[in-house]
């Protein structure tokens, strides 16, 4: 998405100053989605990469005010199959990536009813819903669309302040740190993938531990049982935003936009499996369930098993009504659902009654406040009403709901997500000249991994004058892979230049602290400006 500002000015020289300035503060907005939203219009079915190896690419790129970080960072994109991805997730499900962490690792989840909950540490998410929600926030991606599959380049940012494969949001809208600089945590999720999912996990941990108090439990027949699938139903909705009509994308599945029901079911898959593949048809959960069920694939190979979810009968009385619409008020006590299913034969439409129109909204019904979806929308299209055809089920007959079969990873699948980093720093002391007739130079420093894996970096001043390029980013070791003619430099060049606006007149000194949060290490760099006063004969210059 972009903005872009086009006046015809009939007033004088002051009003196309202010023109041309509005034209050029307007930030654009760029979605989380473009490279995964063309990936999957124009080839279902990936072969090579969308982006030619040999095409440079920025290596940080601006993103909107407000954000943690004023550029984004720079990461390391690992292979186009995901391996490196799916595999942290599996550990992330099963609280195995960064367990005991406060922020990262997964929180105990809560099992029961209302009145009757309880928490159980070794319960697990379903990690065939957290690989669906990757691929539909990002299409699995940690840098941004111009960035090669194994490759260094500008992290993915979206326009409201998503970052990575989770588009994690929350805590990301603003800096956290100290002197207005991102904290710790916030580099970690924008820069490495692995932080990235495993906060986004919690996420939806947090989403789902959120019932009842402020969101509704489904699994009322099966005792909320988060090994369920379908039991994160109302989870998988807040995760995107737990948005109703009126919203800037509504998630309710009885909103009128979305038309009757049954739908087709969506898909990540080949575009000619017969099923939808237009995001702008379906609330977020149904996207996830869809896509879940019908992954996405790579050389025709799908990216994880698929997984059949089934979504509420909203023809069925047992979900219909807890579902309507006058019912979705805070703290919706009234929306409390038996685990969705499939009836036998397939979802059919209702009888051709008046019900089979868009219901309107109920009288007196307040919209809830809007929430911005992280990508464009396509406009809805009409779904056909006729028997949709019933998924394959992998439940034992008589079985309620659908249960991952992923096994619990090995333990020694943790170190290959992390590695060994180890911080080098090329300097410790800065000499930066400054004249106020030719303003102040800059100087670089070199940032490496002396180990393995991915170093996660952060460069924090001492002084609002001293200024580095980028703030945070990533140094790779020899282990993870760099495809041919990408750009893959794996020691990281920081450029630290004066903001003179804020120098103070004289010799000053200040420090540049290199954290590394993922391994607790930092560095410090001293950072001194030499004032150059020009006296006597032209051209001679006295320090």
């Amino acid at each position: 998405m972009t903005n872009k500002v086009l006046a015809r000015l009939h007033v004088g020289v002051l009003g196309l100053l202010v023109a041309l300035a509005a034209a050029v503060l307007l930030p654009a907005l760029g979605g989380a989605q473009q490279r995964g939203e063309a990936e999957e219009a124009a080839t279902p079915t990936v072969g090579a990469s969308s982006t030619p190896v040999a095409t440079p690419v920025p290596q940080t790129e601006a993103v909107s005010g407000g954000c943690a970080f004023r550029q984004a960072p720079t990461t390391y994109e690992g292979p186009q199959d995901r391996s490196l991805y799916r595999s942290a997730v599996d550990l992330a499900a099963f609280n195995m990536l960064l367990p005991g962490d406060t922020y990262f690792g997964l929180p105990p989840l809560e099992t029961g009813l209302r009145g009757s909950r309880t928490t159980s540490a070794s319960a697990s998410i379903p990690p065939a819903l957290l690989k669906s929600i990757a691929w539909i926030e990002s299409s699995f991606t940690q840098a941004s669309q111009q960035v090669p599959y194994e490759a260094i380049g500008a992290a993915l940012v979206s326009f409201d302040c998503g970052h990575g494969i989770m588009q994690v949001t929350s805590g990301m809208t603003t800096p956290l740190g100290e002197r207005g600089y991102a904290s710790p945590q916030q580099a970690l999720v924008a820069t490495h993938f692995a932080y990235n999912i495993a906060r986004g996990t919690a996420i939806l941990a947090d989403k789902w531990n959120s019932a009842p108090e402020d969101r509704p439990i489904a699994g009322t027949d099966t005792g909320g049982d988060p090994a369920i699938v379908e039991n994160w139903y109302f989870a998988v909705w807040g995760y995107n935003g737990f948005t109703g009509p009126g919203a800037n994308r509504s998630n309710h599945p009885m909103d009128p936009i979305y038309g009757t029901w049954p739908r087709v079911g969506y898909s990540c898959g080949p575009s000619s499996d017969g099923l939808g593949h237009n995001r702008g048809n379906y609330p977020f959960q149904e996207l996830i369930f869809g896509c879940a069920s019908h992954p996405p694939q790579v050389s025709s190979v799908n990216l994880w098993t698929p997984q059949p979810a089934d979504l509420p009968d909203l023809n069925d009385p047992r979900w219909r009504e807890p579902l309507k619409l006058e019912n979705f008020v805070y703290p919706y006590d009234k929306m409390d659902i038996p685990t969705p299913r499939q009836p036998a034969g397939g979802y059919r439409a209702a009888p051709a009654t008046a019900a089979s129109t868009p219901t309107p909204y109920p009288p007196g019904y307040t919209p809830p406040t809007p929430f911005s979806y992280p990508y464009a929308v396509p406009t809805p299209t009409p779904h056909p009403v006729s028997l949709v055809t019933p998924q394959v089920s992998s439940a034992p007959a008589g079985a309620v709901g659908h249960r991952d079969p992923t096994q619990k990873p090995s333990t020694a699948l943790r170190a290959s997500m992390f590695g060994a980093p180890g911080l080098s720093v090329s300097t410790s002391n800065i000499r930066i000249s400054y004249s106020p007739e030719t303003g102040a130079q800059s100087a670089t420093l070199t940032i490496s991994n002396t180990g393995t894996g991915i170093l996660s970096w952060m460069a924090v001043p001492s002084a609002s004058w001293v200024v580095p390029s980028p703030v945070a980013g990533v140094a790779v070791g020899p282990d993870l892979s760099c495809a041919s003619s990408s750009p893959c430099e794996r020691s990281a060049t920081v450029t630290v230049s004066v903001d003179p606006t804020r120098l103070p007149p004289g010799t000053n000194q200040a420090t540049l602290t290199i954290l590394a949060p993922g391994i607790k290490r930092s560095y410090v760099v001293t950072v001194t400006t030499v004032a150059v006063i020009r006296i006597g004969v032209p051209g001679v210059t006295h320090n």
